[in-house]
């Protein structure tokens, strides 16, 4: 019976790294040599601007209303480098502490952003992380806010009106403030805002100095060219997403490859379009009803996607003024800021944005607190160590009496080999014979299945904290651990360096997944050992196994799992160790008369 509950478990075990590896690994590969493919394919793209998809009227509006924001034209007739197209037109700089770029003044688009705290790779004279490209380079990637004329015969400005700035450089407590006349008695002011981090705020203003009323619809919207590369894991959500009246909604680029725009009818939320590690979203006024739509055109054989937020009508007497504001986060999605932003701004579910997934109950805290440890010490993998201790604190009583229930299994090694030798052929009394001994001696057949199952949510909690938070990215520990949310960049079969050969990524085995295969060995000499011989070469392979398959996986989990197998070692050795004492006692204690 206790051999049967202890191979169920590794079998459980084997079966949760395996699914990690065919969900996870092998569809990241292979989408990864699609988009590959699909990048060599691509083609240059023109500036033409498609029909906007159909759509029905913001309730409330006129008839005539039944119109949405334009969608926004990309690229140009033959790509050219970001240093070129920036080049070619005027433009407002953007110089803060977390952002430099700019923006182009034909249009007023945000199109040029780049994140100063953030590199392409662990090296820190890497390539800051560019976000935002502007047209006429491969994959334009901008945001552009305007207006939609409900009234006939009103010019608007669109994506080549030559705005004029009051400053050449935007910087966070200066705003620059655009503004253009229509010659119809409208002058147009756009006046954008940057704070320290990643939150711009857009104010459009129309002025009407004419004699007629005019009616408009604001918008803001999003544009990005190219399906991106995506990381390729069912655990992580990269792609449209938006919060609207509270729900969020998630969307795959494929999604929005099917007929029609998907809309929402919101008062309050936020639309955007995600990566891994990196956010650009319309956050409109959280107490207005708007219009929040994902759409998708293919041009030329490329790929077009677009979020965009329409806003109401809004009508302007003569010598009036009318006004709406909408802010733009561009940048990473580092969870403390998502949350201050939350609070401060009062944007609606505003940290899920980062993908904490079914067991945010659980995740995030595991992350509130590695970041906590984390500004004390400086060093995350520190404050994994710690984070152990912490559960291993938690479970101490559960654990305790799961290793003294294994204890008194092993020391009942003996008496079970003999009633098999006895009752063998008989397997019903055999079993009635072990449950009555496992009876008297308050043994528990099931407890080594415990350890094991206690530490697979925070396993899994821990794998989603090293693999989605920005916090984690780039984090060293000591030595050649440069990065915690990627893979032991050492290699047993190359001897870790000295020869000049990369290995294929299934016998790429760090030094740490084999510290990981060693404790995990010795954890299972302290276990009762199965009496099949069958079976107790499959026990020992299971060190062997577990490590070939979390060589691939962060680095942070594998210290992770060999720390708390240290630790499980030494709680379950002392425990050893007194239950032999008293076992040794009990027998040596003369009997009674």
């Amino acid at each position: 019976m206790e051999q049967r509950n202890l191979i169920a478990a590794i079998v459980l075990s084997v079966l949760i790294v395996l699914a990690f590896e065919f969900f996870y690994n092998l569809p990241r590969l292979e989408r990864d040599r699609a988009h590959q493919a699909e990048r060599a394919a691509t083609q240059a793209t023109t500036d033409v601007v498609p029909p906007a998809p159909a759509t029905t009227p913001i309730p409330g509006a006129p008839p005539t209303a039944a119109v949405t924001p334009p969608a926004a034209g990309s690229g140009a007739a033959a790509a050219v480098t970001r240093e070129a197209a920036l080049a070619a037109q005027p433009r407002v700089h953007i110089d803060s502490p977390s952002v430099k770029g700019s923006l182009r003044l034909a249009g007023a688009r945000l199109d040029d952003l780049s994140l100063v705290h953030y590199r392409e790779t662990a090296d820190r004279n890497s390539p800051a992380i560019t976000l935002l490209l502007p047209t006429g380079t491969t994959n334009p990637y901008f945001a552009e806010f305007g207006w939609v004329a409900v009234t006939q015969g009103i010019a608007v400005p669109d994506s080549q009106t030559p705005w004029t700035a009051d400053r050449p450089t935007l910087t966070v407590g200066q705003p620059a403030t655009l503004w253009w006349d229509n010659g119809q008695g409208l002058r147009f002011e756009t006046r954008i805002a940057v704070d320290a981090e990643y939150m711009f705020q857009v104010t459009q203003r129309v002025v009407n100095l004419g004699t007629s009323p005019v009616q408009l619809h604001p918008y803001a919207l999003v544009s990005r060219t190219g399906t991106p590369q995506t990381s390729g894991y069912y655990i992580l959500h990269e792609g449209p997403i938006g919060v609207f009246n509270g729900r969020l909604k998630e969307y795959s680029y494929t999604d929005l490859h099917k007929p029609g725009a998907i809309e929402h009818a919101a008062t309050s939320g936020w639309i955007g379009i995600t990566d891994k590690y990196w956010l650009v979203a319309l956050v409109p006024d959280q107490n207005s009803e708007k219009k929040a739509r994902f759409a998708y055109t293919a041009t030329g054989g490329t790929d077009k996607y677009q979020v965009d937020v329409f806003g109401s009508p809004q009508t302007v007497a003569p010598g009036s003024t009318a006004e709406v504001s909408t802010r733009l986060f561009a940048g990473a999605k580092e969870v403390r800021l998502l949350d201050r932003y939350t609070e401060t701004l009062g944007i609606d579910l505003f940290d899920r944005a980062i993908d904490f997934g079914w067991f945010y109950w659980l995740t995030k805290p595991i992350f509130l607190v590695l970041d906590l440890f984390n500004r004390q010490i400086g060093n995350f993998g520190i404050a994994i160590l710690l984070l152990t201790v912490i559960i291993k604190g938690l479970f101490f009583p559960l654990a305790n009496k799961s290793y003294k229930a294994m204890s008194k299994m092993k020391l009942l090694q003996p008496e079970l080999e003999k009633l098999r030798a006895r009752f063998g052929e008989d397997r019903q009394r055999l079993s009635q014979e072990m449950m009555g001994l496992y009876k008297r001696e308050g043994a528990n057949p099931m407890a080594g299945c415990v350890p094991v199952v206690i530490q697979i949510p925070v396993f899994f909690a821990l794998y989603k904290v090293l693999f989605i938070t920005i916090e984690m990215r780039h984090a060293p520990f000591y030595g050649w651990i440069r990065d915690l949310s990627a893979p032991d960049p050492t290699s047993l079969f190359n001897l870790f360096g000295l020869i000049p050969w990369t290995p294929p990524e299934l016998l790429h085995i760090g030094v740490w997944p084999l510290i990981m295969g060693v404790t995990m060995l010795a954890q299972q000499k302290l276990n009762p050992q199965p009496p099949d011989p069958v079976q107790a070469k499959l026990f020992l392979m299971m060190p062997l196994i577990f490590t070939v398959l979390l060589a691939s996986f962060p680095a942070g989990l594998v210290i992770y799992w060999a720390w708390n197998n240290l630790l499980s070692i030494s709680q379950q050795a002392v425990i050893m160790r007194r239950a032999a004492a008293r076992a040794s006692s009990k027998a040596a204690k003369p009997a009674g008369p």
